[in-house]
């Protein structure tokens, strides 16, 4: 299987368990990995036969931006099945990154990474 590959995709949500989280949101980065046969659409040259990254980054940031959920465990749940609804793709990882996650300590980042597949 081949991949298509998305990294740092960030959209602003109000996901989280915390009423802060919830009324002034924060920013979230979406990494995708999808997987699919990219030999038709290489043969031919045509966009019609592989997925189009650009409007699959627009439905995921719709998504974070869209109805708030508690766990960013949900939130990578509905990027996954959004991305399977195209039909080139096969399968996919997504990881979704929290970074101003309400943490006491000093981290980097926070993230849930998922896979996914039509099987």
């Amino acid at each position: 299987m081949d991949r298509v590959a998305l990294r740092g995709l960030k959209a602003r949500g109000h996901h989280g368990v915390f009423p802060k989280e919830r009324e002034e949101g924060q920013t979230f980065l979406v990494d995708l990995v999808l997987g699919l046969d990219t030999r038709p659409a290489a043969a031919d040259d045509d966009l019609a036969k592989t997925v189009h990254y650009g409007i699959v980054a627009e439905e995921v940031a719709a998504v974070v931006e869209g109805e708030p959920v508690n766990l960013i465990e949900t939130l990578a749940e509905r990027i996954a099945e959004t991305c399977l609804k195209h039909e080139q793709v096969q399968e996919v990882e997504v990881r979704v990154h929290k970074p101003d996650a309400p943490i006491n300590v000093p981290f980097d980042d926070v993230t849930v990474t998922i896979i996914r597949s039509r099987a």
